[in-house]
């Protein structure tokens, strides 16, 4: 056989395409402009949207045994607990209906005042009923799911709120169900208010602490909080309304090197073991507008005819 006619091409299992460090290179540049056009443009957020709502019933789904767990315990519940709660209850009612004469004496007296005062009336905020369905997936952030989202209503930046006080806020909106950030993730804040100064500031979610707590920050060493006082929001957001319990002063650190205090608040919800909340509507729709400026505006419409 004629040396020319063989074969030199190497066989197919020995052929090999691009290098390991070409391909490294290539997906790893390639995952960076993903990240950043996400991050940009919301890429994904069509796509996340239709996941969540093409899991939604598989997540319902999976989550019937642990409902059907969770009614079957609290069926077989002792009755000592069920006798327990009941006394609970009517000492509860008993002292509601003392607060409650001096409440209507009080409204009363306020409604007198407002007139009087002509003052604007408070803010109606309307309300929905929710359901905690589970964690969210992602371990560094304090963030839950629940039942509700675009199709009945939600918008994003809504307040949560349990039987106790302020739960966290709607950051992401889906079209069944919704994502609500807790105050004490490190990301969140709110305003508040110390029922007992009046002084306004604002509360952090304080990532240090395991338990899950808040902290004021930017409070100088020489203000007036002590353990106990009281935080409710201030209102001056235009998406909380004002009055709704959030935290309680638990300890302060007034240290001489810093011009600043530490102080440490406990969230009066509770963040780990809420199932039925409420979503707020938002404020700042129900808000009047700030005035325009006459003098801005003319200036405006003489520069852009």
């Amino acid at each position: 056989m004629p040396l020319g006619t063989i074969d030199r091409t190497p066989p197919p299992f020995f052929k090999q395409g691009p290098s390991a460090l070409s391909k490294l290179v290539f997906f790893g540049a390639l995952a960076l402009f993903l990240m950043v056009a996400d991050a940009r443009l919301n890429l994904s957020q069509p796509l996340r949207a239709a996941a969540a709502t093409a899991l939604y019933p598989v997540q319902w789904l999976l989550m019937q045994p642990v409902n059907l767990a969770r009614s079957a315990s609290a069926y077989f519940g002792t009755v000592s607990a069920a006798q327990q709660t009941e006394n609970q209850a009517r000492q509860k009612l008993a002292l509601q209906a003392l607060r409650a004469n001096q409440v209507e004496h009080l409204t009363l007296e306020n409604e007198r005042l407002r007139k009087l005062l002509e003052l604007r009336e408070q803010l109606a905020v309307a309300s929905r009923a929710a359901e905690v369905l589970y964690d969210a997936a992602d371990p560094y952030s304090r963030k839950v799911i629940v039942d509700q989202g675009q199709l009945q209503g939600v918008e994003a930046g809504s307040p949560v709120v349990d039987e106790a006080g302020v739960l966290g806020q709607v950051t992401r909106v889906y079209p069944l169900v919704s994502e609500v950030t807790l105050l004490i993730d490190r990301e969140q804040a709110i305003p508040v208010l110390n029922t007992r100064t009046g002084a306004r500031s604002v509360a952090f979610g304080d990532p240090a602490s395991h338990g899950g707590a808040l902290e004021l920050r930017f409070m100088p060493a020489n203000a007036d909080v002590v353990a106990g006082d009281i935080l409710t929001t201030s209102g001056v957001d235009g998406v909380y309304p004002p009055g709704l319990p959030v935290a309680r002063v638990v300890k302060i650190e007034r240290r001489a090197d810093s011009a600043f205090a530490r102080i440490h608040a406990e969230p009066v919800a509770r963040a780990g073991g809420t199932r039925h909340v409420m979503i707020l509507k938002p404020t700042s729709g129900l808000i009047p507008a700030p005035p325009v400026d006459d003098k801005a505006a003319a200036g405006r419409r003489k520069g852009h005819p």
